[in-house]
């Protein structure tokens, strides 16, 4: 596998943190767009998000660490769609996070559309046992096809349901009714924004935070759909949806994730960046890195 060099990789990180065999923490850039069904752009996600990453500081002074010289950080070459869709696209992405996994690497996918994330998860459910998927997002992703295509990223968590049931979804707010049949008959566990944000969750002392950290089993992978926010946190998306939620409260359940679980792997996906407006992609990187950050603090503190 052939990684990128300082002046194209994540973060800007110099050859000495960031080659494959020392790093511990393995970027895969994964630029799929086949089924985006309102504004297209998603293919262009992981170029402008690593490109926006070399402005994002090294240090982060809430944990006090520079985290790629404590584990490294490689970022491999943007995976190659050119001639595979679907299922094809999907089966390479898991051949690669399969294989990595068998070195013992913590993987963050890029995407590109959410139907990337499909391999990766595929991969990680079948080297961990008991795997909870927590997902979040606008879109519950039910669907068992849109628009003709069981492979649409409207279909993602529908084809991960057929080989891992234990999903926790956060942030829904946007689904078809055929999904919230599915979520009620198969009991997936669903905290959708207008509960979070009315107070349902909040009682007896806890928040709706440590409500979703309730549902998780030891080890947890996150994929992470960045319209689950708000659109004035995150305009540059496929389908912005109203009434998101923001920064602080997602940190929040993410540190309560990272100290109480084993997080064991994440993709960001659906960045569809907008000619013009950096923010979005700048805001993209930094949170990658925040969450990178957040849970290595704790691994690390853990492991001393």
């Amino acid at each position: 596998m052939k990684t990128l060099g300082k002046d194209k990789n994540f973060l800007s990180i110099p050859e000495e943190f960031s080659n494959l065999e020392k790093s511990k923490i393995v970027v895969i850039p994964a630029p799929y767009e086949h089924t985006t069904s309102y504004i297209k752009g998603t293919i262009l996600g992981p170029e402008k998000l690593i490109e926006a990453s070399h402005q994002v500081e090294l240090y982060d002074e809430e944990f006090d660490i520079e985290l790629y010289k404590t584990v490294g950080i490689a970022t491999l070459e943007p995976l190659d769609f050119t001639e595979l869709r679907d299922e094809k696209a999907v089966e390479l992405a898991y051949k690669i996070a399969l294989e990595l996994l068998k070195q013992d690497k913590f993987l963050v996918t890029i995407g590109g559309e959410h139907t990337i994330a499909i391999g990766p998860i595929k991969a990680y459910s079948e080297i961990y046992e008991n795997l909870t998927i927590l997902h979040f997002d606008a879109h519950s992703d039910l669907r068992d096809e849109y628009e003709g295509n069981k492979y649409s990223h409207a279909s993602a968590i529908a084809r991960v349901f057929e080989f891992n049931k234990n999903i926790v979804q956060v942030g829904i707010r946007a689904q078809d009714i055929s999904e919230a049949r599915f979520i009620k008959e198969n009991g997936i566990k669903t905290f959708y924004a207008w509960e979070i944000k009315s107070g349902k969750y909040n009682k007896d002392g806890k928040t709706w935070q440590d409500a979703v950290v309730d549902e998780l089993s030891e080890n947890v992978y996150i994929t992470f759909d960045l319209d689950y926010f708000d659109p004035s946190v995150m305009p540059a998306v496929g389908t912005p949806v109203p009434n998101g939620l923001y920064w602080d409260e997602t940190i929040e359940l993410l540190k309560k994730v990272a100290k109480s679980k084993n997080i064991v792997g994440f993709d960001i996906v659906e960045l569809c960046p907008l000619p013009g407006l950096e923010y979005p992609n700048f805001t993209s990187a930094f949170f990658t890195n925040k969450l990178l950050n957040l849970i290595f603090a704790n691994k690390i503190k853990n492991s001393n």
